[in-house]
């Protein structure tokens, strides 16, 4: 019978710790807490001054947003993209935000 809840015990607590709201789109913002910017690609677009982003949430695996490249460049008025990098955020596997972070002109 110990043998069965320990058992129990570490399925759940594997389950937990997994969790459903990872950040992972682009391999951001893994563990039980962390957060963490990486790029995603660059072309040869002059950087320029204009930022846009778009953001999801993640709670409890329900997720809300777009966090698409084509929203961020709309909602920084970008119509050349330069550079595209992604912020993930996790809190205990159980809320996640992913923000991609356009510039260009």
């Amino acid at each position: 019978m110990k043998k069965v809840i320990i058992a129990a015990i570490c399925i759940f607590a594997t389950t937990f710790f997994s969790g459903c709201a990872m950040s992972g789109v682009y391999g951001t913002g893994h563990g039980v807490l962390g957060s963490s910017t990486l790029p995603v690609c660059a072309t040869s677009n002059t950087v320029g001054s204009k930022v846009g982003t778009a953001t999801m949430t993640n709670i409890i695996g329900i997720g809300m947003g777009d966090a698409s490249i084509e929203t961020a460049a709309k909602n920084g008025g970008i119509t050349k993209i330069a550079t595209v990098d992604v912020k993930g955020t996790n809190i205990l596997g159980l809320y996640s935000k992913t923000t991609v972070i356009v510039t260009g002109e």
